[in-house]
């Protein structure tokens, strides 16, 4: 690896203007796509095989306009007044007479004739049904039904639009999103001591990242890509951008310092720092891939997207980055006297700097260093063990919007089920559904429903459906018990009808989506981890310390967990972090941070213990190999930890309650995993350990291919020098 990597990186280094010439022609093409094709991405989920998946699917044919979007306009007369008053009343009217001329509009439910009025009579919701999937409705019909209800409010009517029409955005970038660009940036500047250091990395990572989000937009004109794809390949895409543009420019500074020849200090950094930036994108690209397991066409993108853009971010930095090199020469080399020479001088002597003086410390008495630890991320996870999931509905929308404001409106007058209702399809075999329907609604008032209404025939002659009202929202558990409890009785049910039964709707899709997810998390979690494992076996050639760095990540997720948890359903500094409402998270979350927090852990692990059995593979003693790999790799580490912070703390502002939870997850993580995990607990077990950690029998390490990851045996020309015995520098072993 370290072989190849070393000649890409010289020829990168001298053929410069090639290689930046064929990045721009890249990245040209997929500007001009982009230009010509756009995007269409689809914010519609499907869960193949589940009950409520096969209910739709037959409703697609035999009653479209149930699986439409809707529309829920709801109207609230002022106080001392009711729906009734003639002023309301034709107010009402005139607003459902222009809701059913509006754009893709099929037909609207008078409130007053559908009987959906509130027993105190001062609340009217009437139904706008659209023929059309989410991802074929106009935003301008939307804003056109939201001018509808503007005008209405003119007459002093509250006015609020809400239900399907409104979906997860997609890919939403704000200031608070550019301000954790700018902390980036401040942290690069610090770390390297050099604008032009940081600049070469913050632009390595952009073009990264925009030609991963370009090609993912031009992909979603010839498959399927969610609506929140991007925001996942967003968040990712950026912050493994920069690191690892950072990892291999520290590793080249660290070598100019050193005095060594830009060229070869280009190639070097390639063979030794990009080595470990290939197998630490590979850890996360093999996680992110990892999600399609779960049989989850939705989730299954936003992982080969996020994947994507991380496989570009590892493209970009082993060639770009060093192309870009070529183009600076001396001008990256630490001014003589300067901090950063002084600085990089100091560990290339040998001299103890921070991260090796900690590293000292805490390895003076490593057990009692792993039980503080460990002990201390057991009493943070505790949390995660009260977890509860389900779908975001307009209930976890922002409380100033339209929706959440409908939604709301709509508990308070007619109850939460009514923002959650349920569908039962039946499908008659004797050729009379509305019989066999209404046969099926007795055996449907069950406890926990409030209503079930009269069978909507399908155009097939056998197709019929039932709405039921469930007592609960649809995020409470009461609801989920519900549907299970309606499963069970509509087997028997449709016997006696002679029919089959399927309990449908988006209620029901969203609890077969967490029961999917549930049982694909620890088939996920073997897959992910069993293929990870198996990477640091090779990188590492070492039993302990896959071991070691899988049961670190643990710790990890479960702190992580724990915060989602606390904040997330407990309330814990809830107003402080800007999160408007508590109770189960994201169905996706556990699954999504399982997967981007692993791979990310594995990149400072890769990074951190590359350095360490560098040391060790060429001076054999083990704890000096520990403090030298904190000495080399404390401070990256630290910046990068930061950047990743800073980038995904950004994303906590995000009025998205689907990412917001991830956000958080993965900036707590990062923070635990960097300090606690890599920089603490890593060093103190090989300090007690010792030798023994880089252990493998003999037999597995003949069988099994070594990618030579610490750059042990970089190909030189035949007129280089004699390789130094400077630190830092790779020798020969």
């Amino acid at each position: 690896m370290s072989t190849v990597l070393h000649s890409l990186g010289r020829a990168a280094f001298r053929h410069r203007a090639r290689f930046l010439a064929a990045w721009l022609l890249v990245i040209a093409l997929a500007g001009g796509g982009f230009a010509v094709y756009g995007s269409h991405l689809d914010s519609e989920a499907t869960i193949p095989g589940s009950q409520a998946q096969e209910g739709i699917d037959v409703l697609e044919k035999a009653l479209p306009s149930a699986t439409g979007v809707t529309a829920q306009v709801v109207f609230v007369a002022p106080k001392g007044s009711t729906v009734n008053d003639p002023a309301q009343h034709a107010a009402i009217e005139q607003a459902v007479r222009s809701a059913a001329k509006a754009p893709q509009v099929q037909r609207v439910a008078d409130p007053f004739q559908a009987k959906t009025v509130s027993a105190d009579h001062r609340t009217a919701l009437a139904q706008v049904l659209y023929p059309i999937k989410r991802d074929a409705l106009h935003d301008s019909s939307v804003a056109a039904l939201e001018d509808i209800a503007a005008e209405a409010r003119s007459s002093g009517l509250r006015v609020e639009v809400g239900g399907t029409i409104y979906s997860t955005a997609g890919v939403l970038v704000g200031v608070a999103e550019v301000l954790g660009v700018v902390v980036a940036v401040v942290v690069l500047v610090l770390t390297f001591g050099s604008l032009l250091a940081a600049g070469l990395t913050l632009l390595t990572a952009v073009v990264g990242l925009a030609l991963g989000l370009v090609g993912l937009m031009l992909v979603s004109n010839v498959a399927t890509v969610s609506s929140t794809a991007p925001s996942l390949a967003l968040m990712i895409g950026l912050a493994v951008g920069i690191d690892y543009a950072l990892f291999l420019l520290s590793r080249h500074r660290t070598q100019l310092a050193a005095g060594m020849d830009p060229e070869e200090s280009t190639a070097r950094a390639t063979a030794t720092a990009g080595s470990a930036v290939v197998f630490a994108g590979l850890t996360v690209i093999t996680a992110l891939a990892g999600l399609s397991v779960v049989g989850i066409p939705f989730l299954t993108v936003m992982g080969l997207a996020a994947a994507a853009a991380v496989l570009t971010a590892v493209a970009v930095t082993i060639t770009l980055l060093p192309a870009l090199l070529g183009f600076t020469k001396e001008r990256l080399r630490p001014k003589p006297g300067s901090r950063a020479d002084r600085r990089e001088r100091v560990a290339a002597a040998g001299l103890r700097n921070g991260g090796e003086r900690w590293a000292r410390l805490i390895t003076r008495r490593p057990l009692a260093t792993m039980l503080t630890v460990v002990l201390g991320l057991v009493v943070v996870a505790i949390p995660a063990t009260q977890l509860t999931l389900a779908m975001p509905d307009n209930g976890t929308a922002a409380p100033e919007s339209t929706q959440r404001k409908a939604y709301d409106q709509i508990s308070e007058a007619f109850g939460p089920g009514n923002n959650g209702r349920l569908i039962v399809l039946v499908q008659s075999r004797n050729g009379d559904p509305q019989q066999s329907a209404a046969q099926i609604a007795t055996g449907l008032h069950l406890p926990g429903v409030i209503s079930v209404g009269r069978p909507q025939l399908g155009t097939d002659g056998r197709t019929a459906i039932l709405t039921v009202t469930p007592k609960n929202g649809p995020r409470d558990a009461k609801t989920e018990e519900l549907v299970r409890d309606i499963r069970t009785v509509t087997p028997r049910l449709g016997a006696k009808a002679d029919a089959k039964v399927l309990v449908t709707g988006s209620t029901a899709a969203a609890i077969d989506v967490s029961d999917r997810l549930s049982a694909s998390l620890l088939p996920f979690a073997a897959i992910v981890v069993g293929l990870a494992l198996v990477l640091l076996l090779l990188v590492f050639r070492s039993i302990v310390i896959p071991v070691k760095a899988a049961v670190g990540f643990l710790l990890s997720v479960a702190a992580a967990f724990g915060a989602v948890v606390a904040v997330f359903q407990w309330g814990w500094l809830a107003d402080l972090l800007g999160v408007p409402t508590t109770g189960p998270v994201f169905s996706f979350m556990p699954i999504v941070l399982l997967a981007v927090l692993f791979g990310l852990a594995m990149d400072y692990e890769i990074f951190l213990v590359s350095r360490m059995r560098e040391d060790f593979v060429r001076s054999g003693r083990s704890h000096q190999a520990v403090y030298a790999g904190s000495r080399y790799t404390a401070r990256i580490v630290t910046a990068a930890a930061l950047i990743m912070f800073s980038v995904f703390a950004s994303f906590m502002t995000t009025e998205d309650l689907t990412l917001k939870p991830i956000a958080l997850g993965l900036a707590v993580g990062i923070l635990v995993d960097a300090f606690l995990i890599r920089m603490t607990l890593v060093p103190a077990v090989l300090a007690l350990i010792g030798k023994h950690a880089w252990w493998l029998p003999r037999w597995l390490d003949q069988r099994i291919p070594d990618p030579d990851l610490e750059g042990t045996r970089p190909s030189r020309p035949k007129e280089d020098p004699a390789p130094t015995t400077h630190a830092g520098e790779p020798t020969r072993r």
